[in-house]
């Protein structure tokens, strides 16, 4: 796709895409751009509509923005402008940027666009979206400077096309090994470091837990490191992303709801895709971060429940449920990261527990920390492009539910109640009382059902909410 800024109209011919404020129904003034008008009986810009007017080899789409912009809104207008009304769409597009745009507004719209070329249909024969054709021109009309914003609203989109596609496809292509690959072949185009530990090297190193859980799998595990190093760092920190590509339940095994189960390495796509962004956006922040990918699936080599593993921490593990396999793969990602590379601040990311869905529904993920402050950088940064965070207790009260009788630690409490929390008291134990750490429970809003496809699927939530988070540090 090409971008191309264009000072007027004049000899214009495609489509012009026109963002219209809200207005009223009654409005007398009506609504003009380009030589055509607009009476508001048949439009004045409400919210997610759109009115279509053909006029001077020109298709004018006139766009209703609503009389609220937030981020999300905008992102999803656009999106929904360029994913359902593609077949409008010619060789050349222009974007009539409105004077009151803010920068972030400007990103959230050509964002958006980019995601409307999104489709869920990866095996079958399609038709490129327009905008994916190399020929394509994208061009816009601004009387300010807002190359900036494209320019980033563009890369914010890449990350999260790319992180759809990995939630997105089947397990049989996104195996620990297609992971590993892919971040190897994107630190190499970004400029970040990426180390794999393959099941030999994880055994040597110590990873107990994290191939306690690959066991029963013909795929073998993968514990992806990777490492962003700019010049003149002013922080560092450290990211995990839980990364089982398909999750059985193990011996444990699922009775409901497997089929969507691709879709428990969503929190290490998340960070996967925010290696990207960061590293693209160049933020002069050191990260380090850690996708620990395997697959709980079912063998004679499956571990049991009621077996006792111990983990690279050194504590022993007591498991209670073998579907409780993710933060398993956590606490070593989580530990080797802590004493190996001691960034100041650590966040991870899982889609760990259906509690926090019967808590929280769909709206946001949990957040779980005793760092004040994290929690509410980390709550701004979401709220402010729309990826919602709320706090759920971390309190000594919910210990008990994570004791074991036999070992140090038990995977699970056997409760049905607060399930996130003592998930989350579980993985706290192995931060080694680090004081600025953070859960991002994920399973609500990573996955689901909107107006973009007629099944599950990926919504690459955390993508944009960590790098918002890092670069306002």
């Amino acid at each position: 796709m090409k971008i191309k800024k264009i000072q007027n109209l004049d000899n214009f011919t495609g489509t012009i895409l026109i963002p219209v404020f809200e207005t009223t129904a009654k409005s007398i003034v009506p609504i003009e751009y380009h030589g055509v008008t607009v009476y508001s009986q048949v439009f004045y810009g409400k919210k997610d509509t759109h009115y279509l007017v053909e006029k001077y080899d020109c298709t004018h789409v006139f766009i209703g923005l609503g009389k609220e912009q937030d981020y999300k809104s905008l992102k999803t207008i656009f999106r929904r402008i360029a994913a359902k009304q593609k077949e409008v769409f010619a060789k050349n597009v222009i974007v009539v940027i409105p004077e009151s745009f803010l920068p972030n507004q400007v990103e959230a719209a050509i964002s958006g666009l980019l995601l409307g070329t999104y489709d869920l249909g990866h095996y079958k024969k399609k038709e490129l979206h327009p905008f994916l054709n190399t020929d394509f021109e994208l061009n816009y009309i601004s009387n300010k400077d807002i190359e900036e914003a494209i320019t980033k609203g563009i890369k914010i989109a890449n990350a999260q096309l790319e992180t759809f596609a990995l939630v997105d496809l089947p397990p049989n292509k996104i195996t620990p090994k297609y992971l590993a690959h892919w971040a190897t072949e994107t630190g190499a185009k970004y400029g970040f470091e990426v180390t794999v530990f393959g099941k030999d090297k994880a055994t040597e190193v110590g990873l107990h837990s994290f191939l306690s859980v690959g066991k029963g799998s013909a795929q073998e595990p993968q514990f992806i490191i990777m490492e962003y190093k700019p010049d003149n760092a002013k922080k560092h920190i450290g990211l995990v992303g839980k990364g089982i590509t398909f999750d059985t339940g193990g011996l444990n095994i699922k009775t409901a709801g497997m089929v969507q189960m691709k879709c428990d390495m969503a929190g290490g796509a998340a960070i996967l895709g925010a290696m990207q962004l960061i590293s693209d956006l160049k933020l002069p922040i050191r990260v380090t971060a850690i996708v620990p990918a395997c697959e709980n699936s079912v063998d004679a080599l499956s571990f049991l429940p009621s077996d006792v593993i111990q983990s690279y921490a050194g504590h022993s593990i007591e498991i209670i449920d073998t579907d409780a396999e993710g933060r398993l793969i956590l606490a070593d990602g989580l530990s080797y990261l802590i004493r190996n590379y001691k960034p100041e601040t650590v966040v991870d990311l899982a889609t760990l527990t259906g509690s926090v869905v019967g808590t929280l529904g769909y709206e946001c993920a949990g957040l779980f920390t005793n760092n004040e402050e994290l929690s509410k950088k980390l709550q701004q940064a979401g709220d402010a492009i729309g990826e919602r965070l709320w706090q759920l207790p971390l309190w000594d009260a919910y210990k008990p539910d994570i004791e074991s009788e036999i070992a140090d630690v038990k995977n699970y409490s056997g409760k049905p109640v607060a399930g996130a929390i003592s998930a989350a008291k579980f993985l706290e134990f192995f931060t080694d009382n680090h004081t600025s750490w953070a859960h991002l429970d994920i399973a609500g809003v990573a996955f689901g059902d909107d107006e973009f496809a007629k099944t599950k699927h990926a919504t690459a939530y955390g993508v944009h909410l960590i790098t918002n988070y890092i670069e306002n540090l």
